[in-house]
C-alpha cells in the first residue's frame, strides 16, 4: 500500500472519530448556542480520544510571493490532516464550502468537513469536502 493510500485511509478513519465526538456534541448540547460552546466541547471530545489537534490556526495567504496576514483562521486542523469549519446558521450556503475549499488548498490539505450544529440531528449538518488539487 503506497503512503497515498495510507493517508487516505487514516483521514477516513479520523474523520469517522471527529464525526462521533461532534454527534456527542450535538446530543448533549442540541441547537441554539455559539459557536464557541460547540469548538470547546468538541475539543474536549477529541483530547479524551487522544486526537492531536489545533485550534484557531492562523491562515496567512500568500500574494506574488509575499506572506499576508489577513486575519484568516481555520476553526480545528486535527492530527495536521483534517480541517474542520464550524458553523452555527440555519443551512449552509455555497460560501461555507468555498471558505473550507480555500483552507484546504491553502493549507495543502485534501480533506474537510463543515459542520453545522443549528440542526435538529447533526448528519443533516455534515459535509464533507475534498481539495483535489
Amino acid at each position: 500500500m503506497d503512503n497515498e493510500e495510507t493517508r487516505r485511509e487514516r483521514s477516513n478513519r479520523l474523520t469517522e472519530k471527529i464525526i462521533g465526538c461532534a454527534i456527542e456534541v450535538h446530543k448533549r448540547l442540541g441547537p441554539g448556542l455559539l459557536e464557541s460552546a460547540y469548538e470547546e466541547c468538541l475539543c474536549y471530545e477529541l483530547s479524551q480520544l487522544n486526537i492531536s489537534f489545533e485550534r484557531q490556526v492562523a491562515m496567512p495567504l500568500t500574494y506574488k510571493g509575499v506572506k499576508l496576514e489577513c486575519g484568516y483562521k481555520i476553526d480545528l486542523v486535527i492530527d495536521d490532516l483534517v480541517i474542520i469549519e464550524l458553523k452555527t446558521v440555519e443551512r449552509f450556503h455555497p460560501i461555507h464550502e468555498a471558505q473550507l475549499l480555500s483552507y484546504l488548498k491553502l493549507d495543502g490539505k485534501k480533506l474537510g468537513l463543515l459542520i453545522n450544529f443549528h440542526v435538529p440531528v447533526l448528519r443533516d449538518g455534515i459535509k464533507r469536502v475534498v481539495n483535489s488539487f
